[in-house]
């Protein structure tokens, strides 16, 4: 239709082709867990709608506009495949959900609170308590989710030669989002304010996960020389940690409406993202005091969450890490402009990073 844009997301049908690649897998893990007990209705639903009901399918679209980018021809299969990357990120973020004590995601209850409202509602006493079982339940939840991920993946129908160059690189993947996880739970505890703390976190909590390494994954499966894998690197990582430092801007001045989550709800958690780290550099003694004796406080309330806004905001730290931002975009979209793939790709995943930076506060 004349003057309708489609969204990057959406090119070659991508979207619903995810959605129903899910959907088939996911139906049919809910028969194999009937069949071991009927309990587990309760673990396939919501992991199915966890996964369904809400993300915006960034990481299965540069995986495979980097495999399309690559000169892989489009299939039923690598959409298949490119989708284990949504059970990753189910993984990770329902283990995240946990470690922060999240109640909502994406504008519902987290896996922990579901389960810990299960409990109650159904009078059970064992279990740890309703808090206990919750907790359980997110931990093994999200361990399913991973081992989904990499049961898609293998039984996506792409043949074994495919899927032995994808391997090393899905592995590695895994690796680093975990561990980018346990850096930031320990950033938190030591209350490490630096900002190259921040970028490390944010690189291997998110940014590699989000976009490089799908880029990498898309260029393995369709068998990329080392040319493409390059100009991928040097085109993911630094949108990757753009769009990680997008994502903290949110997690503070974003609108609940937009992000699912309470207003400020990184503040509350005690987050050391860039955003944080660059404050700390920039406040005086006094301002520092103030802003490390609230951050990571449960009981920080609406007004105190203005006002720690406004302290980062008039410190200059806002500023700068939309800065920071731009900077890290530019410094992609030249990787990208250079790098020897095909235009139709190019030109989309020139759009996806539009759509990874520029979102909204």
């Amino acid at each position: 239709m004349i003057g309708v844009t489609i969204s990057p997301l959406e090119r070659a049908g991508l979207r619903p082709r995810v959605d129903k690649a899910l959907s088939g897998f996911l139906a049919t893990q809910r028969s194999i867990l009937l069949e071991i007990d009927p309990a587990l209705a309760d673990v396939a639903d919501t992991v199915s709608a966890f996964v369904l009901g809400g993300g915006k399918r960034l990481r299965p679209a540069f995986a495979y506009w980097g495999f399309r980018g690559a000169g892989g021809a489009d299939s039923d299969e690598v959409v298949a495949a490119v989708s284990a990357l949504e059970l990753v990120q189910a993984s990770a973020l329902i283990h995240d959900d946990l470690m922060d004590r999240s109640d909502t995601r994406r504008g519902e209850p987290s896996v922990h609170r579901r389960f810990e409202r299960l409990h109650r509602a159904e009078g059970w006493r064992g279990g740890g308590g309703a808090t206990g079982f919750g907790d359980s339940a997110a931990v093994l939840l999200g361990d399913l989710a991973l081992v989904w991920s990499d049961e898609l993946l293998h039984s996506s129908g792409m043949d074994l030669a495919e899927l032995g160059r994808a391997r090393a690189v899905f592995d590695r993947m895994r690796t680093e989002v975990t561990v980018g996880q346990y850096l930031d739970v320990h950033t938190q505890a030591t209350g490490n304010t630096s900002l190259e703390r921040a970028g490390k976190v944010a690189r291997f909590k998110s940014a590699k996960y989000t976009i490089e390494r799908p880029l990498l994954l898309g260029a393995a499966l369709a068998g990329a020389g080392p040319e493409v894998f390059a100009s991928y690197a040097a085109f993911g990582l630094p949108l990757g940690e753009a769009f990680q430092t997008r994502d903290d801007v949110l997690g503070v001045f974003g609108d609940p409406a937009q992000t699912g989550k309470p207003a400020g709800d990184d503040l509350r958690e005690g987050k050391r993202t860039y955003l944080v780290a660059s404050a700390f550099e920039r406040l005086d003694e006094a301002g520092r005091a103030e802003l490390d004796g609230a951050l990571g406080s449960p009981e920080l309330d609406d007004a105190g969450v203005e006002r720690l806004r406004a302290v980062i905001r008039q410190s200059g730290a806002l500023a700068a890490t939309e800065s920071r931002i731009d900077t890290l975009t530019t410094e992609a979209l030249a990787a990208l402009a250079g790098a020897t793939i095909e235009d139709e790709a190019r030109a989309v995943l020139r759009e996806l990073a539009d759509a990874a930076t520029r979102r909204s506060v």
